[in-house]
C-alpha cells in the first residue's frame, strides 16, 4: 500500500463499520473501488457515533433569513433523525430508495438527509431556482419515491412558492408516493392525496404515541447515498452518484486534515444548497468529524448589505468557505468593510468555484484580516465530492494525500512549462463519483485514450516554477436558473439548423434567472437574419434540449474573426452584456473587443 492510501486508511479506521473492508482502494476499469467489501451507515457516522461524548454540543446553527435562529445538539439531531427515519420507514422508504429535497437550507432539511442515511437511501437536493418544466424533468429522472419540499421560501424579502411549483411539476411526473412539505413561509398551498406536512408525520413519533424504530440499514460502501446534478446533456439531466464510504472518508479528512479544523471550530459554507461544496463541506464535513457548521437559508444582503459580518460575530465562524464573486459582492456593497470585533473569530476564508484575483485576495488578507486571516483559493468539482486541492496549503493543516493534479495532452503525456492542455487527476481519490445515475456508461472523467486518469474537463497551463494556472472548462457550462447547461452542445445543435453555418454561445447576467444564454449565429449564405428566423432557432434549441437551454437573445454575425476559442467567447461576452432580444454585431466589432 502507498502512502497516499496509508492515509485513506487511517482516516476510514476512525469510522464505524458494520463489517470490516479488505482493500482500501482496489484498481478497476473506471477510477477503481474503495474500502472493499465494508459495509456502514451513513448516519451512524454522522450523528450516532458523536452522542456519546458531544450530546450537548452544537452541531449546527441555523439562521433563516427573516432572523430566526435556531441551535441542534447532537442529542437533538440525533433524535430527530430518528423521528424521520421512522416517519420515512412508515411510508415504506428503505434502502435502495431515492428521496428529492426541493428545499433550502433548513434545519429540516439536514434532517432529512441524515433521516434517509439511516434508511440507506439516497438523497438528491434540487434547485431552489427551478422552474417548473426544468423541475419535472429532474424528477422524471431521478424517479424518487419521495419529494420533500417546503410551502415558500425565502429569497430577498420575498416567498418562492415552491410547493405550488412542485404541484405544477408533479403533473408530468408519476411514480412518486409521497410529498412530504416542511411548514416555512406559512403561506396557503394546495393539498393533494399523498401531501403529508412534516410536523404532522414526526408528531407520531414523539414521547407517549405508539411508534416502533426501523433497524439502522447497514450498505455496502459503495452504495449509493447523495446524487448531485451536474448538467444538462441532450436535454437529459445528468447526476452524479457519490457513495456512503466514499463520501464519510473523504468530507472527514478535508474537514480535520485539509482545512485544519478542531471540534468548536466553527465553518461556514454560504451558498446554494444544491452546490457541492454546501452539502460535503457545509454540512457532511462538520458532522463525519464531530464539529459545528453554520448553515444560512437566505442571501447575504437581507434584510442590510451587513449581514454576513454580523453573522461571522454572532456565531463566532473560525473558516468561511464561499465563490470569489460572492466576495467582491460584499466588497461592493461596504465601503469600510466590517469592524475589528465582528471578524475577530475569523481566521481563514477560502474561496472556490472560480480562480481568485489578487484584487480580491488582498482586499481579505489586508482590509479585512488586517494582515492575520489565511485566504487560501481551492479548486474542486462536483464529480470530486468537492475540493481536491487547496493552494497554498492552510498553516493548521495536516496533511491530505495528492490527489496527483498534472496538465496532459490527448495522449496523456506532460506538457512542457508554458504549454496549455487537460487538467487530470493521476492518483486514486474517494471523493470521485464512480457513476452518473441512470448511465451504463464508463463513468465520470474516464478516457480510454488516457486510462487511469480523470480528465476534468478543464484547461491549464503548467507555469515554469511548476504551479498549474486553470483556464475554464473545456466545454463552457452556465448556470441557468440554478441548472448547469452546456455551450458546446447548445452550440453544436444550433449548427444542426440547416441555415446556420456558426453559432458561439455565450451568457449574460438576468435578473430571474441569474444567467441567460445568448445564441451568436452566423446565418447560412443567402438567409435573412429576421426576428422569425431567431424565433425558429429558439424553439430549435428549445425541441432539441429543452427549454433551459433556450437562447433568451439571438445576436446574428456577418462573420466571426480568426481568434482564439479563449478571446473569441470574451469578447462576445463582452458585446452582449446588455444584449435583449434580437440585435446585430459585426465581425469587426467583435475582432475590436478582442483586442481592448
Amino acid at each position: 500500500m502507498d502512502e497516499r492510501l496509508d492515509l485513506w486508511a487511517a482516516t476510514a479506521s476512525e469510522l464505524v463499520w458494520d463489517e470490516p473492508y479488505s482493500a482500501v482502494h482496489e484498481p478497476r476499469p473506471g477510477h477503481g473501488r474503495w474500502f472493499v467489501g465494508g459495509r456502514l451507515n451513513l448516519a451512524t457516522n454522522l450523528v450516532d457515533r458523536h452522542v456519546a461524548t458531544r450530546a450537548d454540543a452544537p452541531a449546527f446553527h441555523w439562521e433563516g433569513e427573516p432572523g430566526d435562529l435556531r441551535t441542534v445538539t447532537y442529542g437533538e439531531l440525533h433524535r430527530e433523525v430518528l423521528d424521520l427515519a421512522g416517519a420515512l420507514a412508515g411510508l415504506g422508504l428503505s434502502a435502495g430508495d431515492r428521496v428529492a429535497l426541493y428545499a433550502g437550507l433548513l434545519p429540516e432539511s439536514i434532517i432529512t438527509m441524515l433521516a434517509c442515511g439511516r434508511l440507506g437511501a439516497t438523497f438528491c437536493v434540487l434547485p431552489a431556482m427551478l422552474p417548473a418544466d426544468a423541475l419535472a424533468a429532474m424528477l422524471a429522472d431521478l424517479q424518487p419515491k419521495v419529494l420533500v419540499t417546503q410551502d415558500g421560501a425565502w429569497r430577498h424579502g420575498v416567498v418562492l412558492p415552491l410547493k405550488a411549483r412542485a404541484d405544477e411539476a408533479l403533473t408530468a411526473v408519476s411514480g412518486i408516493d409521497h410529498t412530504i412539505v416542511i411548514r416555512r413561509a406559512g403561506i396557503d398551498v394546495a393539498w393533494y392525496e399523498g401531501d403529508r406536512w412534516l410536523h404532522d408525520l414526526v408528531a407520531s413519533r414523539r414521547p407517549g404515541a405508539t411508534a416502533t424504530t426501523p433497524p439502522i440499514a447497514s450498505v455496502e460502501a459503495d452504495a449509493p447515498a447523495l446524487i448531485t446534478y451536474v448538467a444538462n446533456r441532450r436535454g437529459r439531466p445528468v447526476g452524479a452518484v457519490h457513495t456512503a464510504g466514499r463520501l464519510l472518508a473523504y468530507t472527514r479528512r478535508m474537514h480535520t486534515h485539509g482545512f485544519g479544523l478542531g471540534p468548536d471550530d466553527v465553518l461556514w459554507v454560504p451558498a446554494e444548497f444544491t452546490w457541492i461544496a454546501a452539502q460535503t463541506h457545509g454540512v457532511l464535513g462538520p458532522l463525519a468529524a464531530g464539529g459545528t457548521t453554520l448553515v444560512y437559508e437566505g442571501m447575504l444582503d437581507t434584510p442590510t448589505r451587513e449581514r454576513t459580518w454580523s453573522m461571522i460575530e454572532r456565531h463566532r465562524v473560525h473558516t468561511l468557505m464561499v465563490t470569489p464573486s460572492v466576495v467582491r459582492a460584499v466588497h461592493r456593497w461596504a465601503e469600510a468593510g466590517p469592524t475589528p470585533d465582528q471578524v475577530a473569530s475569523l481566521r481563514a476564508i477560502l474561496t472556490a468555484g472560480e480562480p481568485l484575483d489578487e484584487e480580491t485576495r488582498r482586499w481579505l488578507h489586508d482590509d479585512i484580516g488586517r494582515g492575520s486571516l489565511e485566504v487560501v483559493n481551492v479548486w474542486g468539482q462536483t464529480e470530486l465530492a468537492g475540493t481536491a486541492q487547496i493552494e497554498p496549503p492552510l498553516s493548521k493543516a495536516d496533511w491530505v494525500p495528492d490527489a496527483g493534479l498534472s496538465v496532459v495532452d490527448d495522449e496523456g503525456r506532460p506538457v512542457p512549462a508554458g504549454e496549455i492542455g487537460d487538467l487530470v487527476l493521476t492518483h486514486p481519490w474517494p471523493g470521485i463519483a464512480p457513476r452518473f445515475h441512470g448511465d451504463p456508461g464508463p463513468g465520470p472523467g474516464v478516457d480510454e485514450t488516457r486510462p487511469g486518469m480523470f480528465v476534468t474537463g478543464d484547461r491549464a497551463r503548467l507555469g515554469d516554477d511548476g504551479h498549474i494556472e486553470l483556464l475554464g472548462r473545456s466545454d463552457r457550462v452556465m448556470n441557468i436558473s440554478g441548472q448547469l447547461v452546456s455551450a458546446l452542445e447548445i452550440g453544436d445543435v444550433l449548427e444542426e439548423h440547416p441555415l446556420v453555418a456558426q453559432a458561439v454561445v455565450v451568457d449574460r447576467p438576468n435578473q430571474r434567472t441569474g444567467r441567460a444564454v445568448v445564441a451568436c449565429v452566423v446565418p447560412a449564405a443567402g438567409v435573412e437574419p429576421t426576428i422569425d428566423f431567431a424565433a425558429d432557432l429558439r424553439r430549435h434549441v428549445h425541441d432539441l434540449l429543452g427549454g433551459l437551454a433556450q437562447p433568451q437573445s439571438v445576436v446574428f454575425v456577418d462573420a466571426f474573426p480568426e481568434l482564439p476559442v479563449e478571446l473569441l467567447v470574451a469578447a462576445l461576452e463582452s458585446l452582449c452584456a446588455g444584449t435583449p432580444g434580437v440585435s446585430h454585431v459585426a465581425g469587426e466589432q467583435i475582432a475590436a473587443a478582442a483586442s481592448t
